[in-house]
């Protein structure tokens, strides 16, 4: 992250994980997808009081995923990843956003 930020992990509890894993997808392939030069867009359409992003990245096997996430900041400059929710991309939408397998 730039202005001397570090992404120092993720953010996992009782509260995010079921929604993230609730379509099959695992914490390993979320990481890994928000690990590995995703493509992120700000989450405009969602009202909250926290900044909210989508992502579009890859499970080691290519696999394309979608990911909802936030970011919360802890003592000092650390960035922890919040994922919101996680579901594998429809091949329609995977070339809706220009990707191609």
């Amino acid at each position: 992250m730039s202005g001397g930020m570090f992404v120092a992990g993720f953010e996992w509890d009782d509260a995010n994980w079921p929604k993230c894993g609730k379509h099959g997808v695992s914490r390993e392939e979320i990481e890994h997808a928000l690990s590995n030069d995703p493509s992120v867009f700000p989450d405009t359409e969602h009202s909250s009081d926290e900044e909210r992003w989508k992502s579009i990245g890859t499970n080691n096997d290519g696999r394309y995923l979608f990911i909802n996430f936030t970011m919360r900041f802890r003592a000092g400059r650390d960035i922890l990843i919040r994922p919101i929710s996680a579901r594998y991309m429809h091949r329609k939408e995977i070339l809706r956003y220009g990707r191609s397998n």
